[in-house]
């Protein structure tokens, strides 16, 4: 029961990310990806996002939904959870939790049913925070989740435990939309995140009308295999006018993050209700910071690679300090040359789902609008984010900005995030071989291996025009935003 919990109720929480909303869909037989090197390429002209107008709301209040509301409304019944669990650790508690919320995990909530039984369900925490020793790090993407494993079986045989009829319902509600999304959301390698086809399927199961869940698909179902994206931080939400690596979350950004409860909001009433705090949420979301980088900087050479950074980069990566600004570029997917995996299957196969969502509720005010390729981010914090581009690739900035130093395998030198204070990133281990030359398992799930479609580390090659020492100063830089 213990692996079935942490991976699948942080694995709920996927859809909030900023990522690939629109998830590919060509079949319910689940066809294989094509090559990335057939992708063809956009149009080749940048595009500017429009800023558009977002609903104002209350941090304090949005906090205290985050933590403590029932958004995702399904989950495991309190009796079946506290079998495997006793009281989260103090480190990985958040305050202003209430009732049982104030000794659960940050990533986990328990709320009450209208059939009054008390489950315990995830939370947007769960791919949105970073625990540490110190404490749990709110707004930054967990790159370290495991989500490679099928734990549907698991979810079966927890039913089992259900004292009675209605505990025994609310368990087969829940696990009945594990058992339908566990085969397109498991990714082989550890750290990147499958939420994309976990959107699509779930769409697939709904009516866009009434948004009742169907236990048959009513649309075609994406490929199997997942892309990879990463997760971006929710303190660049502040700067963005559209969500995900995309950029095609137009409109109301509350309301498209408030479709992370879909796998359990089972009407349009239940939604309306959700919304009625998304504001809230957004406007805390708003107040979030990076954390500043901890150890000293050499100013001198920052203030050398503020000047490099401002003539080479700050075109598509925008302004820092008192007068910062933010461009809200896409750039097309020839001029970047990063993976073209997630924009193709956001521009072409994901249309069912576009189509899905701007017929829903969530299309209401917010949209789904594919664009011709990435939005190049703010880099506010870049230092905390490992690993870098929208898949996760590069396992440091240092190789970012030199595309030479990208190892074609690798793998992090442990499961804990250790930072490599010079390369900017994390420490890691580069590999003479990929994931099919690895006979251990266990270690074959923790190979990132950039032969593989969707997982390329290649494009971004813009640095490359720098000297080793420009480089270590715009890396200086970096560490001060």
């Amino acid at each position: 029961m213990r692996p079935l919990l942490l991976i699948w109720m942080g694995l709920l929480a996927l859809l909030a990310t900023p990522s690939r909303m629109a998830a590919g869909a060509s079949s319910q037989l689940a066809p294989a990806r094509s090559p990335a090197s057939q992708a063809p390429p956009p149009p080749a002209a940048r595009f500017a996002i429009p800023a558009e107008p977002q609903r104002p709301g209350d941090p304090k209040a949005g906090y205290d939904a985050l933590v403590n509301a029932g958004y995702v409304s399904c989950g495991v019944p309190w009796s079946i959870f506290r079998v495997a669990y006793g009281d989260a650790q103090a480190n990985r508690r958040l305050r202003g939790r209430r009732g049982r919320n104030a000794r659960l995990s940050y990533d986990m909530t328990a709320l009450r049913t209208p059939r009054g039984v008390e489950v315990v369900t995830a939370n947007c925490l769960g791919c949105h925070a970073t625990p540490t020793r110190e404490g749990v790090i709110i707004g930054l993407g967990n790159s370290a989740l495991d989500l490679t494993e099928d734990f549907s079986t698991y979810a079966m045989a927890a039913g089992l435990l259900a004292q009675d009829g209605d505990e025994l319902a609310e368990w087969w509600r829940w696990s009945s939309r594990i058992r339908a999304v566990s085969p397109y959301t498991r990714p082989d390698t550890i750290g990147v995140n499958p939420a994309d086809n976990l959107a699509a399927v779930l769409a697939a199961h709904r009516d866009p009308e009434t948004l009742a869940w169907s236990s048959e698909p009513l649309q075609p179902l994406p490929p199997r295999e997942p892309v990879p994206a990463d997760v971006p931080a929710w303190w660049l939400l502040r700067k963005k006018n559209a969500l995900f690596h995309t950029g095609i979350g137009r409109g109301d950004h509350a309301r498209l993050m408030m479709s992370s409860s879909m796998l359990c909001t089972d009407s349009v009433e239940e939604a309306e209700r959700i919304d009625g705090y998304f504001d809230d949420v957004r406007a805390y979301l708003l107040t979030l910071r990076p954390p500043a980088w901890p150890y000293p900087i050499d100013r001198r050479r920052a203030a050398e690679g503020r000047e490099l950074f401002e003539a080479f980069c700050s075109e598509c990566h925008g302004t820092y300090g008192a007068n910062e600004s933010y461009p809200n570029l896409i750039i097309p997917l020839e001029e970047v040359g990063t993976d073209p995996l997630l924009w193709q299957s956001t521009a072409r196969e994901g249309v069912p789902m576009v189509e899905w969502f701007n017929r829903s509720f969530y299309g209401r005010s917010a949209r789904l609008e594919p664009g011709p390729g990435y939005v190049a981010p703010p880099l506010d914090g870049i230092w905390a984010t490992a690993p870098y581009l929208h898949n996760g690739s590069v396992p440091t900035v240092e190789a970012l900005l030199d595309s030479r130093k990208r190892p074609t395998w690798w793998r992090r030198s442990s499961s804990r995030r250790e930072l490599d204070p010079v390369a900017l990133g994390w420490r890691h281990q580069v590999l003479s071989h990929g994931k099919h030359a690895e006979p251990d398992a266990s270690l074959r799930k923790r190979i990132y291996d950039t032969t593989l479609p969707g997982y390329s580390n290649q494009g971004h090659t813009f640095g490359d025009e720098l000297s080793d020492s420009q480089r270590k100063a715009v890396i200086e830089y970096l560490k001060t935003l």
